[in-house]
């Protein structure tokens, strides 16, 4: 049976936690009422012991971290500083497992099904950024949501018999958007992202078609069922749609098929599927989508199929009806792929395994780690001016050291730990060399002691030349390197590549953005990007209201125009928030 068929098994786990915890309610007897000051003394004394706990468990970390580096000769694992971090913040982040980053994720999965569900926490840096309560209650009424409607349930089944008889329903018991999968493997995810976020926002069941690999390098994301969409969906052809298809809303309100009186309320029945298709090659009538009005009809359609290649996201958030619940969900708007991305996208066993073998092998024992995130567009060939960039972006904001003249060499000097400063260079490109070119600077020239200093090593897992779409090694091996680019430290990054935006949101980073035509100003290589958030490449220039052009950018204060794409759109921190 094809994974897409498949409905996972409810775990036993987690469904006994999630039904025993009303019946504990209930039987749990009512504690006898307290005076309020006995309430005051005892949270006080709660708050009191938890930071004296705190502290003593902190200190005993913090003395057992030069056993494990003396014993191991390894960095520990990433767990002991957030956990540190957690106890001395003095809040309930230690107590609820690192494992679940915060909260997103939810117990009780079978770890053997997908290892990096619960080892992820282990290998990458905490970023700081926290999910907030509302997401994460939001995140189990969805699970709840694809659990009760999605494939193999009664409900599903009705809903494509339902579509199979061509009429449309009043008031669906369900409702599903399905998120065709194309392009290259970065501008799968953040379709996928995008389709989820809707998902949310419209109380829809969120389908990913499984074609071009989406059933091979992720785990389920949802405990106790599938977002693969079945095979035998009964719209043969529904991956091809395209902006010509008479399905495409666009097109319906064109030939006047769909009609609003203006408050968003069609003159007739819906039809029982509508494909939206928001792709490069949208048209003004496909724009729509992006207007109050248009989503109010489009919510009484039970089958959304939608098509892009792009993050959708900032254009949500021009969408007043979305606007407040968006506020809720996410109060840092940089941080929206950031959680999405660490909630849906687990490598299966095998990426995985590729994953954390190189990341033993290679990165493991650096003290400090850099990715450089190499895309060359186009007939570009090897570029002798990129590499000079590259080095000039890296050593010029400290993320690597300047190299020395042929023959010089830098005193061999221990710092007080005993150990030598090192740094390990994770180079991802589809040709060989860039990654060539770097690793002989630093073998043939000593290191200098800015940039942090010491021993330089330079890696690449793989150079595929050129893209294979639809290889599913190669896409297992770009899943890989994303991840991997994910766990560094420091990004550098190739601007409008969506390999490099799901790798910096997936890390919690502010990427250095290198731009094209390379090295087009001297003193300005690469320029430290101000959200990690990817860029939505083609936004709505259309005021819905005046029914005329406007700029997108200008609409609410934490969605502003790209660093890398001009004319694109993303979400920063609120006006007033830090940078983190």
């Amino acid at each position: 049976m094809h994974a897409g068929q498949r409905t996972v098994q409810r775990d036993k786990s987690w469904r006994e936690i999630e039904e025993a915890a009303p019946q504990f309610m209930a039987a749990a007897p009512a504690p006898a009422p307290a005076s309020k000051k006995r309430q005051l003394t005892t949270d006080g004394s709660s708050k009191r012991w938890r930071g004296q706990m705190n502290a003593v468990v902190v200190a005993l970390v913090m003395a057992m971290l030069p056993v494990v580096v003396f014993i191991t000769g390894r960095r520990p694992a990433v767990w002991i500083q957030t956990a540190a971090d957690g106890l001395r913040r003095g809040s309930d982040a230690f107590f609820l497992h690192p494992r679940l980053l915060g909260g997103l994720l939810l117990d009780g999965f079978d770890q053997e099904t997908c290892h990096s569900r619960y080892q992820s926490a282990m290998y990458r840096r905490n970023s700081g950024r926290q999910p907030s309560s509302y997401l994460i209650s939001k995140l189990r009424r969805q699970e709840a949501l694809q659990r009760r409607c999605g494939p193999g349930t009664a409900a599903y089944r009705n809903a494509v018999e339902q579509l199979r008889s061509g009429e449309s329903v009043a008031s669906p018991e369900c409702k599903y958007i399905v998120s065709i999968s194309y392009c290259g493997l970065g501008n799968r995810i953040l379709a996928a992202a995008s389709a989820f976020l809707y998902a949310v926002l419209t109380d829809r069941v969120v389908l990913i078609d499984p074609s071009n690999d989406m059933d091979e390098l992720f785990c389920e994301p949802f405990p106790g069922t599938t977002w693969l969409m079945p095979r035998d969906f009964p719209v043969a052809g529904y991956t091809n749609f395209s902006v010509d298809s008479a399905e495409s809303y666009g097109n319906m309100v064109k030939n006047r098929v769909v009609r609003n009186d203006g408050a968003g309320v069609s003159t007739a029945p819906p039809p029982a599927l509508v494909y939206v298709h928001l792709n490069n090659d949208y048209t003004d009538h496909d724009r729509l989508f992006y207007c109050d009005e248009d989503q109010r009809l489009l919510r009484r359609v039970q089958w959304l199929v939608m098509r892009t290649n792009s993050y959708i996201v900032p254009g949500l958030f021009l969408l007043a009806g979305f606007r407040e619940e968006l506020g809720k969900l996410f109060p840092e708007p940089d941080a929206v792929f950031h959680h999405l991305g660490r909630y849906l996208f687990h490598p299966n066993n095998l990426v995985w395994g590729l994953v954390t073998r190189y990341y033993e092998a290679y990165l493991s024992t650096a003290q400090k780690r850099v990715g450089i995130q190499v895309r060359v567009f186009g007939a570009d060939s090897n570029s002798p001016e990129l590499v000079e960039q590259i080095t000039t972006c890296t050593q010029k904001n400290s993320l690597l050291p300047e190299v020395l003249g042929a023959g010089s060499s830098e005193p061999m000097t221990l710092p007080a730990s005993g150990r030598r400063n090192s740094t390990a260079v994770l180079v991802t490109s589809l040709k060989s060399w860039y990654y060539e070119r770097i690793r002989s600077m630093y073998w043939e020239n000593a290191a200098a002691a800015g940039g942090g200093g010491g021993a330089v090593s330079v890696h690449q897992p793989s150079h595929e030349e050129y893209q294979h779409f639809g290889a599913k090694s190669h896409d297992a091996k770009a899943w890989a390197e994303i991840y991997l680019l994910s766990l560094t430290d420091e990004l550098v990054t190739t601007g409008k590549s969506t390999f490099g935006y799901v790798a910096q949101g997936l890390a919690g980073v502010r990427p250095w953005v290198m731009q094209k035509p390379w090295n087009r100003l001297a003193d300005q290589p690469c320029w430290r990007d101000v959200s990690m958030e990817p860029c939505f490449h083609r936004p709505p220039y259309y005021d819905c209201q005046l029914k005329r052009w406007a700029d997108p950018g200008k609409v609410v204060p934490h969605v502003q125009h790209c660093g890398d794409v001009s004319w694109g759109l993303k979400t920063v921190n609120r006006e007033g928030d830090p940078l983190p």
